[in-house]
């Protein structure tokens, strides 16, 4: 029987994400976006309501949003639910969180295009990407000294 685990995320950055190397190295950035939904409650009146997500990106894509997100940012994200557990040390309570692993992201806008809502750049890990993205595997050409943000691509 087949299944399907597919996320697709269009949303802001709540903070710088939070990038570290694992014990061989494999860069690993973590970071949470919020999206946000409005509707009309029971009186007519519009509400918004923010709902926000956990998202975990390995290898390139961790580079990637290292070097060039920021808090307030706008990003798409597409990858899978995993969730983990793990029983809390002080109360012995079963704690759960789940994430997005990402595979898949696009910078939306960029410096000086906040208003814009352009689309930045993409990126993919591992399978073979949509025509708006850019396989991760390969090496990003950057200038080598005085690099500014009219150097970059995206």
């Amino acid at each position: 029987m087949k299944s399907v685990n597919k996320v697709i995320l269009i949303g802001t950055l709540g903070r710088d994400p939070e990038v570290r190397s694992t014990a061989t190295g494999t860069q690993v950035a973590r970071f949470s976006i919020a999206t946000n939904e409005r509707f009309k409650d029971r009186d007519g009146q519009w509400q918004d309501r923010t709902e926000w997500h956990n998202i975990v990106c390995w290898q390139r894509l961790a580079e990637i949003v290292r070097d060039y997100t920021h808090k307030g940012d706008r990003i798409y994200i597409e990858g899978r639910l995993q969730t983990s557990s793990w029983d809390d040390k002080q109360t012995g309570e079963k704690k759960y969180r789940t994430e997005v692993i990402a595979s898949d992201l696009v910078l939306i806008g960029g410096k000086g295009q906040a208003q814009g809502g352009g689309e930045a750049g993409g990126y993919s890990r591992g399978r073979a990407a949509a025509a708006d993205s850019y396989d991760q595997s390969g090496p990003v050409e950057e200038p080598a000294t005085g690099i500014t943000d009219d150097d970059i691509p995206f």
